[in-house]
């Protein structure tokens, strides 16, 4: 069967061992056997992904093929790449992983198998072998058996450096999706996050049009008592996967879901969590999830000992843990939960303006989820070094093919029909911008998503902020007061108006830009930088 799946995806005749399925302990073995990687000493595998140490948004494209051209929002982020292009650097691919040692894995995206997909991962590498096994879902035996012919074909070729002058590609690496083919191109890095998110991105086109499934770039947990789930939207370095991971709640999934009519589900059946600055204290879950299995990523550690140094960013800040997600003992291991009755925004707001936590109302909601505004943190992409202030579609822009107005209307509908309360939390600055003020303690944050989820945040005072058009709680147990109003924790309360205004002229420039279609009622649910501030009032 392997070989009939291979030469549909177009191998021929492969020259090197082939290894499918593999346990972890064997992965591990190769990994070794091959100079991939060290064990640390719990037991997780630790490699370096070279250059590419994040994803490199500038190599990703998508081939503009007819059954694609008119549903693709075409752009900065989906750039297309002719089938003749594709075509060339899909020989190189080809003929490179022929010549080589394959690890093949198996695995499925959707944990509801009803709207799942399967993918076939060809990788060159036991490492990456291991990171799909581990971060996707694993099929049963059965499953297996009626697994061919695979929907989506992921040929991961790191070792293959592309000469652009020849292929037309931006740099030595490249990823490439072709719908039509079904077929996802990875050559020129080792940095495995770009097998996850080119198979979210996958999901993201198909599920919308073909299941009526909202895809959604989030974390999701339940409450093992009610089964009432919630979903925290966010980009890398807001808090999605370390608040998600509750120790009172059962853990979803920490990245990528899909709603549907009356549920939610995991998209993986793993995660992928930030491994900087984690300790057994501050983050136990995924702390204690790193062991043999694990995949530790750019992570330093000592040569002796064998001890990672969590807190050292010499190689990059975005030092990663895969893992499978029963390695979190909390969780639901179907991933799946009802409907979310809370969803959160969870945002990096580097300038200290937003308040820490706020309610929004449907429409409000739906103006959020278009912007997504939060600040990229070191290390996530090549070349950001310290918090970047960024609108990011959906927060998830760059892993959304479809038009954000399909997504975001879909959402509001979604929400309208179950009566979701939704919250936008600020994980970022307070008392002053990024080098002024401080970044929120991750104690208070827990606090107020844990108010948002049990309901108790409905049970006191709001007041409104024009300017930002949201609802401010004026009492959260357990947190400072002085803190839920940024204007409050800040010295110079003059400055704080300016930042409020120039953040919201922020806003309304980027709807005028990118969303010249969107609803009146959802345009006016967004900030309003002429708006007469709550202290002038």
């Amino acid at each position: 069967m392997i070989h009939d799946e291979l030469k549909a995806c177009g191998l021929g005749e492969c020259h090197g061992s082939i290894l499918v399925d593999a346990s972890p302990a064997v992965l591990v073995e190769k990994a070794l056997a091959s100079n991939e990687g060290s064990l640390t000493e719990t037991g997780a595998l630790a490699v370096k992904t070279g250059r590419y140490t994040g994803r490199s948004p500038q190599d990703r494209f998508i081939v503009d093929t007819p059954d694609v051209h008119d549903q693709i929002a075409w752009g900065s982020v989906n750039k297309p790449f002719s089938q003749e292009g594709y075509a060339k650097v899909k020989e190189a691919v080809c003929d490179y992983l022929e010549a080589r040692d394959l690890y093949i894995v198996h695995a499925i995206a959707g944990a509801d198998r009803r709207w799942g997909r399967t993918f076939l991962v060809v990788c060159e590498r036991a490492s990456q072998a291991l990171f799909a096994r581990q971060l996707l879902v694993r099929p049963s035996r059965r499953q297996l058996v009626d697994f061919d012919p695979q929907d989506f074909s992921v040929l991961v070729a790191p070792g293959l450096k592309l000469d652009p002058a020849v292929y037309g590609t931006h740099s030595e690496a490249v990823v490439l999706l072709n719908f039509q083919e079904h077929e996802i191109l990875i050559a020129g890095t080792k940095y495995s996050g770009e097998i996850k998110k080119s198979i979210f991105s996958v999901m993201n086109y198909l599920m919308p049009i073909e299941e009526n499934v909202l895809p959604m770039h989030s974390s999701a947990n339940m409450d093992p008592r009610t089964g009432e789930s919630a979903v925290f939207f966010g980009l890398s370095g807001t808090g999605k996967t370390t608040l998600s991971a509750d120790p009172q709640r059962t853990l979803i999934g920490d990245d990528e879901h899909g709603w549907a009519e009356n549920s939610i589900f995991n998209f993986e059946g793993g995660c992928y969590a930030k491994a900087i600055r984690i300790s057994a204290v501050t983050e136990p879950e995924i702390f204690n999830a790193i062991r043999f299995g694990s995949i530790c990523e750019n992570v330093v550690v000592d040569p002796v000992s064998r001890r990672p140094d969590y807190y050292d960013d010499a190689i990059t800040e975005n030092t990663r843990v895969a893992y499978p997600i029963d390695f979190i003992d909390n969780a639901q291991i179907m991933g799946q939960g009802r409907y979310p009755n809370v969803v959160i925004f969870l945002t990096c707001d580097s300038f200290g303006v937003l308040p820490p936590i706020s309610r929004l109302d449907t429409n409000g909601a739906m103006y959020h989820f278009l912007s997504g505004f939060t600040s990229k943190v070191a290390g996530t992409e090549r070349g950001v070094t310290e918090p970047t202030p960024t609108f990011s579609t959906l927060f998830g822009e760059p892993f959304m093919p479809l038009s954000p107005l399909l997504y975001a209307d879909m959402f509001g509908r979604k929400m309208d029909r179950v009566g979701t309360r939704v919250y936008l939390i600020n994980t970022g600055w307070t008392g002053g911008p990024y080098g002024t003020g401080k970044r929120m303690d991750l104690a208070s944050t827990r606090l107020m998503v844990s108010a948002a989820l049990n309901g108790s945040a409905e049970n006191t005072q709001y007041v409104h902020d024009p300017v930002l058009n949201v609802d401010v709680p004026q009492h959260i147990e357990g947190v400072d007061e002085h803190v839920l109003n940024p204007r409050d924790t800040w010295a110079d309360k003059g400055a704080y108006d300016r930042s409020a205004r120039s953040l919201a002229q922020m806003f309304v420039d980027n709807a005028a830009e990118k969303y010249p279609d969107m609803a009146d009622e959802v345009r006016a649910a967004g900030p309003h930088p002429d708006a007469q501030p709550p202290s002038a009032a």
